[in-house]
């Protein structure tokens, strides 16, 4: 459907956004930033944390989020000033002709209603489609986003789908009432890579096909120089800089876009020597392990099986990388050995010594020595307690230790971890990611153990955050001698921290193996699968990758 205003460009001036603090004072979150963008050209937005990115790409629907206020500027979408538009003015713009795909598309879907209902809803609302024409077009949006079963995968309902299938779904929601401006808010960053690369293979294919102009937010330069014709460098709500991809990726002139590049590029914290054979016993290893969820069947193990006959050793002062992608038992495998998800069949020996497989059967001191590290610190500190309080809690439990002592080792340990010595008093809700996970590794640390599972400990931090976590690890490892056991799905982060790596998939070892070795030399398909569907910092690299694939992905 043709529209009279398709000429002319998406151009943002000034833009000027604040936040409301508890006290009532306002404080600037984006400060007068502006770019213009073309028809048909893809701007990415890319910065950390708190760097404005998706404040940015909200405010072009004219939102803001709660506590947030548009104080400043112009924003105008090939002729509609969307600053200017009254609320049903904008109600009629969102999702019609400006469209948004968000990160989780899980979040974005009803479950309690079918696929093809909820993406022909905004065309139905917008009145652009009759019911019929909307649905005949959405299948042939979903045959273009390469979904499986185009005409009969709109009947199921969202949990019927994979989470990369849920995510081109929500872009065949977006691209329905063929906008004039699409948001790609991080919609790859939940995916494993294998999925993610279906799913920016068919991003690229629309946006060329259907010429879409859209803003693409992400911290993930090397998936960005795949989408985007420019770049946009934000920091503390400012543009840092702003080029061609090509240029950008090659020749960045701000300092912390060059920070950005060289974190892309993860670099080897662990060289190929081995340890002294020392001739001790693993400090950790499970052998044979079989677990799972639910009652037991007839044959004494647990209904939904997750794990099978999974074995690994581990020496001290060494790290052990699990990679694996979502589903593939990673995190249940790291659960067993602390004991939470009990092994149905199976052992794990800690130098040596078979331990009991629940929990609640160890006894202290080897609860002391194998300490778990989780993923989100948000969910696993307590936010009403300080930090002070957060850290002590071990140092009494494990070591008995009075006020005075505990105090001495909190401030040691908040150094050990680069943390200032102020945060002791501050709460978990005042604290940056990066920072939390810190406090995350302290207390682990607190108990003095021989090994630490870390479990996606990087994954919900930035790049440049996240590798000052990875540096601190290695660190640590070298002063105090612990063994890590690191789980991931990012081969990137694996290769650049550990000694020997394990590939997982469906719960089962596919192959296991000094680092270096087993990733110069992958025996199995599924190996070479996960490292060629590692994105690299390199234009065409996505269109090689489709190429090497027979076009088929």
């Amino acid at each position: 459907m043709a529209h009279a205003h398709k000429s002319g460009s998406v151009r943002v001036e000034a833009l000027k956004v604040a936040a409301k603090g508890e006290d009532g004072a306002e404080t600037t979150i984006v400060h007068e930033v502006g770019f213009t963008i073309a028809r048909g050209e893809v701007l990415a937005l890319i910065g950390e944390s708190g760097s404005g990115k998706t404040t940015i790409a909200l405010a072009m629907m004219g939102y803001a989020r709660r506590g947030c206020a548009i104080r400043g500027g112009s924003i105008d979408v090939f002729g509609t000033q969307v600053l200017a538009c009254s609320a049903s003015a904008l109600r009629g713009l969102r999702g019609n002709r400006i469209a948004y795909i968000a990160q989780s598309a899980a979040a974005s879907f009803n479950p309690a209603r079918t696929i093809m209902a909820q993406v022909i809803e905004s065309a139905l609302i917008h009145g652009s489609l009759t019911a019929d024409a909307a649905t005949t077009k959405a299948k042939a949006l979903f045959r273009e986003l390469a979904l499986p079963n185009p005409d009969t995968i709109g009947d199921r309902y969202p949990h019927q789908v994979s989470g990369g299938q849920l995510q081109r779904l929500l872009a065949a929601m977006a691209l329905l009432n063929d906008p004039d401006l699409v948001i790609f808010d991080e919609p790859t960053t939940a995916l494993d890579v294998t999925t993610q690369i279906e799913v920016l293979i068919s991003f690229k294919a629309a946006i060329r096909e259907r010429g879409i102009t859209g803003i693409y937010v992400s911290h993930d330069l090397a998936v960005v120089a795949q989408i985007a014709d420019r770049i946009a460098v934000l920091r503390h709500g400012r543009l840092a800089e702003i080029g061609p991809v090509a240029q950008m990726v090659s020749a960045p002139a701000h300092p912390y876009t060059r920070q950005l590049i060289a974190a892309a590029a993860p670099v080897k914290r662990k060289g190929p020597e081995a340890l002294p054979e020392t001739g001790e016993a693993p400090v950790l290893a499970a052998t044979a392990i079989t677990a799972g969820y639910g009652p037991a069947g007839p044959d004494g193990l647990p209904r939904i099986k997750i794990l099978h006959d999974v074995g690994f050793s581990l020496r001290r002062g060494e790290t052990l990388g699990i990679i694996g992608e979502s589903g593939s038992g990673k995190s249940t495998l790291a659960r067993v050995v602390a004991g939470i998800v009990p092994a149905a069949r199976g052992e794990v020996r800690l130098d040596g010594k078979a331990l009991p497989p629940a929990l609640d059967r160890r006894d202290r001191e080897t609860l002391r020595r194998i300490q778990i590290v989780f993923q989100n610190a948000d969910t696993v500190l307590n936010p009403a307690q300080s930090i002070a309080q957060i850290l002590e809690r071990p140092l009494a439990f494990y070591h008995r230790l009075g006020a005075g002592a505990r105090r001495q080792r909190l401030m040691q340990l908040l150094d050990q971890v680069r943390l200032p010595r102020s945060v002791a008093e501050r709460r978990p809700g005042e604290l940056s990611g990066g920072q939390k996970q810190r406090v995350n590794l302290a207390r682990a640390l607190a108990a003095e153990p021989d090994v630490i599972l870390c479990d996606e400990v990087t994954s919900a931090l930035d790049t440049v955050v996240g590798e000052a976590v990875l540096d601190l690890l290695v660190e640590i490892q070298r002063e105090l001698t612990v063994a890590y056991v690191f789980i991931s799905h990012d081969l990137g982060v694996i290769r650049s921290i550990s000694d020997a790596v394990m590939v997982l998939q469906h719960g089962r070892v596919v192959e296991a193996g000094p680092t270096e070795a087993l990733l110069a030399d992958p025996k199995e398909p599924y190996t070479r699968l996960l490292l060629s569907s590692v994105p690299e910092l390199r234009t065409g690299w996505l269109d090689d990758v489709r190429a090497g694939r027979g076009a088929a992905a």
